[in-house]
């Protein structure tokens, strides 16, 4: 198994289609519609082929080619321009397994070599073990509780804040 990241392609969309349906992963994601339709994920893979390259840097996780998850970094704008947003999943059957940790680490090495982007961070919800996990393990720095800061399937959800800042 050789696991990479690589822009999108047209043909993922079946690959992210079933990947987004699994309500396991859409449960620690902001909202996405469900059942996540082909038509959704060709809706995304536009949107993100069609982005400005100095502000989405998004990009599919793959084991030999094929579509296993989706990672991407996303620059802010006015005063924090020179931060951005990270946000990933992978297909169950990959957690645990450190291919997530890794495919941060690499993100995160190619955004600080290749753009002015001085600090990126992520925030899951503090029930999500898993990513907070992959961040700390990756390097990102635990900055704080953001209290009561979403709501998810109906229940109000605390999130935690980690960024990870250029040497």
């Amino acid at each position: 198994m050789k696991y990479d990241i690589r822009k999108w392609r047209k043909e993922d969309c079946y690959d992210l289609a079933k990947i987004a349906n699994d309500k396991d992963i859409l449960d620690n994601l902001r909202d996405m519609p469900y059942p996540y339709t082909t038509e959704d994920a060709k809706e995304y893979i536009d949107m993100m082929l069609n982005s400005d390259e100095n502000t989405t840097f998004a990009f599919a996780i793959t084991d030999d080619d094929r579509v296993i998850g989706s990672i991407g970094v996303f620059r802010l704008d006015n005063i924090h321009y020179k931060s951005a947003e990270m946000g990933y999943y992978i297909k169950k059957e990959y957690w645990g397994k450190g291919i997530m940790t890794e495919t941060v680490k690499k993100l995160c090495s190619y955004i600080f070599e290749n753009t002015d982007i001085i600090r990126i961070f992520a925030e899951p919800f503090s029930t999500n073990a898993g990513s907070i996990r992959v961040l700390e393990k990756a390097g990102f720095q635990y900055e704080g509780t953001l209290r009561k800061n979403a709501v998810k399937n109906g229940q109000i959800l605390d999130m935690k804040m980690y960024a990870l800042l250029k040497e």
